[in-house]
């Protein structure tokens, strides 16, 4: 399979990760339209900042506190929502479980799953910023708030892309990241749900090294959505063609 698989249109095009160059993840990163919605949200954020900006000290408040909140919050979502059990027990939930999440564990590598799907990034972002900054600054701090989260979310998702390249980073503190979410991927799912902040696993218990864990969890590509239970919830299931097993490499 070619690192970019052509479909049809410019933007149904099919990138693995595992199989490209960190140029082409560069090329293809900025060409994706949830990053480029992030953008250009960011500047209309930033626009409309500077037409009701909020005073210095509040507004470094809400980009501050914007900041130090988003791995808490990314946190709370990975490990209770994009981890959960009870999801796909809800047909109404199952579809959006299976694109939001179920699908990048099936196949970690496959870019367009990897990024989120903006119905459910942008809510998000939204509500876990712009509130903040409102208490703080106003109209302005929220628009600083939400710019912040926009920008990092950016920021994430282009250290979540080099997590999943065939590419060794020269950052050791990239190399660092990169080997604890290939752990979370290819080991064990139970843990390292950080991307590029670790600190709330070590605060909640779920931080590990494989050492600690010198068995692979059977679940890491399926979250638990088994045959088993597929028949009981085939919503998932019906909408993927069925339940796939194994490494997704070796896979027919």
């Amino acid at each position: 399979m070619n690192a970019i698989t052509e479909k049809q249109g410019f933007w149904k095009k099919s990138h693995h990760l595992d199989k490209m160059t960190f140029k082409e993840l560069v090329v293809a990163y900025f060409q994706y339209p949830a990053i480029i919605a992030y953008i250009a949200l960011s500047f209309v954020a930033i626009g409309l900042f500077a037409w009701r900006p909020a005073p210095l000290w509040p507004t470094l408040a809400s980009v501050g506190i914007s900041v130090v909140a988003y791995p808490f919050v990314w946190y709370l979502l990975h490990r209770w929502v994009l981890h959960s059990n009870w999801m796909f027990k809800f047909a109404p939930l199952a579809a959006t479980w299976k694109r939001i999440h179920y699908d990048h564990h099936q196949d970690p590598n496959h870019l367009e799953v990897l990024f989120g799907a903006l119905h459910t990034t942008l809510p998000a972002i939204a509500v876990a910023t712009a509130p903040i900054g409102y208490l703080i600054g106003g109209f302005g701090g929220a628009m600083a708030a939400l710019a912040t989260g926009l920008i990092t979310t950016c920021f994430y998702e282009f250290c979540h892309c080099i997590q999943h390249l065939a590419y060794k980073p020269k950052n050791k503190l990239l190399v660092e990241w990169k080997r604890k979410h290939m752990a979370h991927h290819f080991h064990d799912e139970h843990g390292n749900f950080g991307i590029t902040n670790f600190f709330w696993d070590k605060i909640f218990g779920t931080h590990y090294e494989r050492s600690e864990r010198p068995e692979k969890s059977p679940t890491v590509f399926n979250l638990g959505y088994t045959e088993e239970v597929a028949k009981k919830y085939p919503k998932v299931a019906e909408l993927s063609g069925g339940v796939a097993k194994g490494h997704p490499r070796y896979r027919g």
